[in-house]
């Protein structure tokens, strides 16, 4: 039985990956930091679909915890056929760079900077070919962001962002003659609850009329992406991202 590993499946796109993965045959361990009521609801709905789910407590952000996280799924399922690398934060508000705290930047880029890397670096290590492993494919979730700058509200986001795109690029070279392909994911704006997270629970409603599309997607249309993109319907593609953000 395929797996995939997601993290940051407690809610948003991360869970609604994880059910879309269940239904087509993946069992999956749940990546959460600290939203358990979030990770167990992710994993119920795993389960009312016949796939096996464990749930993956680690903060990303911290090596250690990765290595645990990727420890625990291999215990559970063996070497994960897929690894999601979902989890980011967006800072608690829209502001200018200049009025970003310290605190606020460090944590942005920990998590979304840091922790990609990590991810990704402890997928390659377990994936690789070359090191014992059986392939796969990594799908780093990105932003459109990185390529807008988002001025005026997630400047740091946005940057921790465009870290995210060259990691999938550079990664992807290393790793082409491994077995495993490297790609990328850059949503647009997404009716998800990170906005709210963020202190900004009207950001859908302000965007949706500049987009191209005129709509906000949904958390289900960049499940389908990351799916198709895990499939063999997509093995000729690697160190590139696809924008799924309605013409934004």
């Amino acid at each position: 039985m395929p797996s995939m590993l997601i993290t940051g499946a407690s809610a948003g796109i991360g869970a609604e990956i994880a059910i879309y993965a269940a239904r087509a045959g993946y069992d999956i361990g749940v990546g959460f930091r600290s939203d358990d009521d979030g990770a167990e609801a992710t994993a119920e709905q795993i389960r009312k679909a016949g796939q096996r789910a464990e749930l993956l407590r680690g903060d990303c952000a911290i090596a250690a915890d990765v290595a645990g996280i990727f420890a625990a799924h291999i215990s559970a399922f063996g070497l994960p056929d897929v690894v999601v690398n979902n989890a980011g934060i967006v800072p608690p508000r829209g502001r200018s760079l200049v009025d970003a705290t310290v605190e606020e930047i460090d944590r942005v880029l920990a998590v979304n900077t840091n922790g990609a890397v990590y991810v990704a670096r402890e997928a390659a290590r377990h994936m690789s070919t070359s090191r014992g492993g059986k392939g796969g494919v990594i799908v780093n979730i990105s932003s459109a962001a990185a390529r807008l700058g988002s001025a005026g509200e997630y400047v740091d986001y946005a940057a921790s962002k465009a870290a995210v795109d060259t990691l999938t690029i550079g990664l992807g070279h290393e790793l082409a003659t491994e077995g495993v392909r490297v790609v990328g994911v850059r949503p647009g704006i997404i009716e998800t609850g990170i906005h709210a997270k963020g202190g900004r629970p009207d950001r859908i409603e302000a965007i949706a009329p500049r987009v191209p599309l005129r709509r906000a997607g949904t958390t289900s249309e960049i499940a389908a992406t990351v799916l198709f993109l895990a499939s063999e319907a997509g093995s000729y593609i690697t160190a590139t991202s696809i924008d799924v953000s309605g013409g934004r």
